[in-house]
């Protein structure tokens, strides 16, 4: 089992490589809540991948994939019975759409953060995905250049965590 630890808001490790992450623009913490923009402390499984199949082939790894399509989207509606879950767009409530034009999304690990079972209010959408330019904050994921995740989706299986844990 590999995993990607998260030490600092820069820093991430993998099979002992440094390697340069962004995190939430509300920095780490250990009680997340819808909103804050902070990447949440802890151990969260892989639990599948999703990516723009339109803009590369289907990236090696061992975790579940599925290609992303233009009605996807993920509901960060505190007060939906669908929040913190995948949906299909359109979608009357608050959601976020994953097919975007930015590439951000072009590869996409959802993590298991408040899924089982979701908790209201308590974040969602908390991905593994590429990087901005220039590593600019997240809205609470980790997020790694596009060859540093392909590199990660490679050794990526079943039992595949990304571990936040700040010195």
């Amino acid at each position: 089992m590999t995993d990607l630890l998260v030490t600092r808001p820069d820093t991430a490790w993998w099979n002992g490589k440094r390697l340069r992450c962004a995190i939430g623009r509300g920095g780490f913490s250990a009680t997340k809540h819808e909103g804050d923009g902070a990447t949440p402390v802890g151990t969260w499984p892989m639990r599948r991948l999703l990516w723009r199949a339109d803009r590369l082939p289907r990236p090696a790894t061992g975790l579940d994939a599925a290609p992303i399509g233009r009605d996807d989207g993920w509901c960060d509606d505190p007060g939906s019975p669908f929040y913190n879950r995948p949906v299909a767009l359109p979608f009357g409530e608050r959601h976020e759409r994953l097919w975007r034009r930015d590439r951000v999304y072009d590869l996409l690990v959802v993590l298991g953060y408040n899924d089982d079972p979701p908790r209201p209010g308590r974040g969602s959408a908390i991905f593994l995905h590429v990087a901005r330019r220039n590593y600019r904050p997240t809205e609470g994921c980790v997020a790694l250049a596009r060859d540093d995740l392909l590199e990660v989706l490679a050794g990526a299986g079943a039992g595949s965590r990304v571990i936040v844990a700040p010195e």
